[in-house]
């Protein structure tokens, strides 16, 4: 599999990012810039082509571009971000997949929507019910989406979905039950292990903070490349969370 990985560089002013479950902690924004360039290089070492939304480094969350945006097939869906202060973020994004080709449509008041809510595993998209996604915002994308199967997901403890649980390459579940209720989860060994980035084959994106849950991975077949996000970690973020996977 390859594609393009849609990015954007961390502003000056990451520290200020939302933080909703954890005690806030000092960014490093140099080492956040060195840490996303890495990440990006890793994915295309995976045969993801990097291309970078422009910067926007007057808003500090604005490198989680995974949640403006929600790309099905050649549909690309903007979300309406759940805290206000992040929808500004939108905007440059529709702009850079208009430019890729992408038709746009969008949720729409009074839904609310982060991508960070929306798995796709399949024809199956699972979406969190969360403080930043709500039922109006569910239904705007079941509508959006009439070939894929929406199941709404109901959270505890954490900021997104994809906090909680995320897809393997042969479409199992790695995730952590305290935080979602969803049958067959393979439950890793660290809070840290149920974020995955499947980027082609067997071939899985991690953070370096799950080095278990990568053994554990490796032990099943999968081949993992290891990525240091631990700046971003301190703002709830986590590998699924910097980019958008958009497949040829």
């Amino acid at each position: 599999m390859s594609g393009i990985a849609l990015v954007r560089k961390p502003g000056p002013r990451i520290s200020e990012g939302i933080v909703t479950h954890l005690e806030r902690e000092p960014v490093d924004h140099e080492r956040a810039l060195a840490q996303h360039d890495a990440y990006v290089q890793a994915l295309a070492e995976s045969g993801w082509r990097p291309v970078y939304v422009p910067a926007a480094d007057e808003l500090p969350d604005a490198p989680f571009v995974e949640d403006t945006v929600v790309v099905s097939g050649r549909l690309a869906v903007l979300t309406r971000p759940g805290a206000p202060e992040r929808r500004p973020e939108v905007e440059s994004v529709a702009s850079a997949v208009r430019e890729l080709g992408l038709k746009v449509v969008r949720i729409t008041r009074p839904g609310t929507l982060d991508g960070g809510d929306v798995l796709q595993a399949g024809l199956t998209v699972y979406v969190g019910r969360s403080a930043r996604t709500n039922g109006a915002g569910i239904g705007r994308l079941t509508a959006l989406l009439p070939e894929r199967r929406i199941v709404p997901v109901d959270l505890s403890g954490v900021l997104h979905l994809k906090s909680g649980v995320t897809a393997l390459p042969d479409g199992t579940l790695i995730g952590d039950p305290a935080h979602v209720d969803l049958p067959g989860l393979l439950v890793p060994p660290e809070e840290e292990g149920s974020h995955v980035v499947p980027v082609g084959g067997d071939r899985v994106l991690m953070a370096a903070s799950a080095p278990q849950t990568a053994t554990m991975l490796e032990q099943r077949g999968f081949i993992v490349t290891r990525v240091d996000i631990s700046e971003f970690e301190k703002l709830e973020g986590c590998v699924t969370c910097l980019s958008v996977l958009i497949p040829d």
